[in-house]
Protein backbone atom coordinates (compact mmCIF):
# COMPACT_ATOMS: atom_id res chain seq x y z
CA UNK A 1 0.00 0.00 0.00
CA UNK A 2 1.30 3.55 -0.90
CA UNK A 3 2.03 5.55 2.04
CA UNK A 4 0.22 8.19 1.03
CA UNK A 5 -2.93 6.46 1.87
CA UNK A 6 -2.11 5.37 5.09
CA UNK A 7 -5.23 6.47 7.11
CA UNK A 8 -7.69 6.50 4.66
CA UNK A 9 -10.29 5.01 5.18
CA UNK A 10 -10.38 2.80 1.95
CA UNK A 11 -7.22 1.08 3.68
CA UNK A 12 -9.34 0.61 7.46
CA UNK A 13 -9.31 -3.21 8.18
CA UNK A 14 -13.02 -3.04 9.19
CA UNK A 15 -14.26 -1.45 5.51
CA UNK A 16 -11.92 -3.74 3.71
CA UNK A 17 -13.56 -6.60 5.65
CA UNK A 18 -16.86 -5.43 4.89
CA UNK A 19 -16.62 -4.59 1.15
CA UNK A 20 -15.24 -8.59 1.00
CA UNK A 21 -18.11 -10.10 3.05
CA UNK A 22 -20.62 -8.29 0.81
CA UNK A 23 -18.67 -10.00 -2.30
CA UNK A 24 -19.18 -13.40 -0.37
CA UNK A 25 -22.49 -12.81 0.23
CA UNK A 26 -22.82 -12.85 -3.88
CA UNK A 27 -22.97 -9.35 -4.52
CA UNK A 28 -20.84 -8.27 -7.98
CA UNK A 29 -18.30 -5.44 -8.53
CA UNK A 30 -20.19 -4.64 -11.44
CA UNK A 31 -17.51 -2.40 -12.87
CA UNK A 32 -14.77 -5.10 -12.21
CA UNK A 33 -17.08 -7.74 -13.72
CA UNK A 34 -17.72 -5.88 -17.08
CA UNK A 35 -13.85 -4.92 -17.16
CA UNK A 36 -11.51 -7.74 -15.05
CA UNK A 37 -8.58 -7.03 -16.89
CA UNK A 38 -8.22 -3.02 -16.45
CA UNK A 39 -6.82 -0.55 -13.84
CA UNK A 40 -9.94 1.11 -12.91
CA UNK A 41 -9.96 4.44 -11.22
CA UNK A 42 -12.58 7.11 -9.94
CA UNK A 43 -10.51 9.02 -7.65
CA UNK A 44 -7.26 10.96 -7.89
CA UNK A 45 -5.41 13.05 -5.35
CA UNK A 46 -4.62 16.60 -6.83
CA UNK A 47 -2.05 17.21 -4.63
CA UNK A 48 0.33 13.86 -4.98
CA UNK A 49 2.83 14.70 -7.50
CA UNK A 50 1.07 17.82 -8.98
CA UNK A 51 -2.17 16.69 -10.30
CA UNK A 52 -4.11 14.13 -12.58
CA UNK A 53 -2.28 10.94 -13.82
CA UNK A 54 -4.77 8.61 -15.93
CA UNK A 55 -2.28 5.67 -14.22
CA UNK A 56 -2.29 6.38 -10.44
CA UNK A 57 -5.08 6.81 -9.11
CA UNK A 58 -7.77 4.82 -6.83
CA UNK A 59 -11.07 3.22 -7.18
CA UNK A 60 -12.67 3.96 -4.31
CA UNK A 61 -16.70 4.37 -5.32
CA UNK A 62 -18.05 0.61 -6.30
CA UNK A 63 -21.18 0.27 -7.66
CA UNK A 64 -22.63 -3.54 -6.22
CA UNK A 65 -25.06 -5.02 -7.67
CA UNK A 66 -27.55 -7.46 -5.53
CA UNK A 67 -27.09 -11.26 -7.08
CA UNK A 68 -30.87 -11.48 -8.32
CA UNK A 69 -29.11 -8.80 -10.81
CA UNK A 70 -26.45 -9.36 -11.73
CA UNK A 71 -27.76 -11.38 -14.84
CA UNK A 72 -29.18 -8.50 -15.93
CA UNK A 73 -25.77 -6.15 -15.86
CA UNK A 74 -24.88 -5.02 -19.65
CA UNK A 75 -22.11 -2.33 -19.20
CA UNK A 76 -20.07 -0.28 -16.75
CA UNK A 77 -17.65 2.23 -16.41
CA UNK A 78 -15.84 5.20 -15.17
CA UNK A 79 -16.30 8.48 -16.84
CA UNK A 80 -13.02 9.85 -16.83
CA UNK A 81 -12.98 12.23 -19.44
CA UNK A 82 -15.00 14.45 -16.67
CA UNK A 83 -11.02 15.04 -15.01
CA UNK A 84 -10.08 17.17 -18.11
CA UNK A 85 -12.88 19.79 -17.20
CA UNK A 86 -11.68 22.93 -15.85
CA UNK A 87 -11.55 22.73 -12.23
CA UNK A 88 -12.56 19.19 -12.47
CA UNK A 89 -13.31 16.80 -8.83
CA UNK A 90 -11.00 14.88 -7.94
CA UNK A 91 -13.82 12.12 -8.46
CA UNK A 92 -15.12 10.40 -11.96
CA UNK A 93 -18.75 9.43 -11.87
CA UNK A 94 -18.84 5.34 -12.42
CA UNK A 95 -22.24 4.60 -13.76
CA UNK A 96 -23.30 0.90 -14.32
CA UNK A 97 -26.30 0.20 -17.49
CA UNK A 98 -28.78 -2.85 -16.31
CA UNK A 99 -31.69 -4.20 -19.05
Amino acid sequence: MPRRWLGDAVYFPECRQAYAKMLEGGWIDAVRRIHPEKGIYTYWNFSYWGGYDRSSGRRMDHLLVSPSLSDRLRSAGVDVDTRGWEKPSDRAPAWIKLY
